[in-house]
């Protein structure tokens, strides 16, 4: 694997010049760019609907989890207790899942104020999925 070099050149009193391929470690100006999450696993990955009912709370594993990441269920942003920046829970009740079935689970970062300055930031993890009975 080929290594990449990013460099900040100073072209003038107030005119920057990034390269192409910069990243977020390596760029100074993307210091608010916050990265994708990423998940591996749900526990518990199979509920019922009566512990649904009652609040049953799903632990997410993954990475990339800050203090802005909310968890999607379907299209519905929840709130969740940031546990670590590997793990995070949310309690799941009838007002976002409606019965039995499968559920699409998935955490979303907004992105942090890093402009138009060729970072890349926040974004929506790959999709897993919860069984309700």
């Amino acid at each position: 694997m080929r290594s990449r070099t990013c460099a900040l050149t100073l072209a003038g009193l107030f005119s920057l010049v990034l390269l192409a391929g910069c990243n977020n470690t390596l760029n100074p100006l993307c210091g608010s760019a916050r990265p994708a999450p990423l998940i591996g696993s749900l526990s518990p990955s199979t509920t019922t609907y009566a512990q649904v009912q009652q609040g049953v709370v799903v632990t997410i594993t993954g990475s990339h989890f800050v203090s802005s990441s909310e968890v999607m269920i379907n299209s519905t942003a929840l709130s969740a207790t940031i546990v670590s920046d590997t793990q995070m829970k949310v309690k799941l009740t009838p007002d976002v899942i409606s019965g039995p079935g499968t559920v699409k689970v998935s955490v979303r970062t907004p992105s942090g104020n890093s402009g138009d300055l060729g970072c890349t930031s926040g974004g929506t993890s790959s999709v897993l999925q919860l069984t309700v009975n």
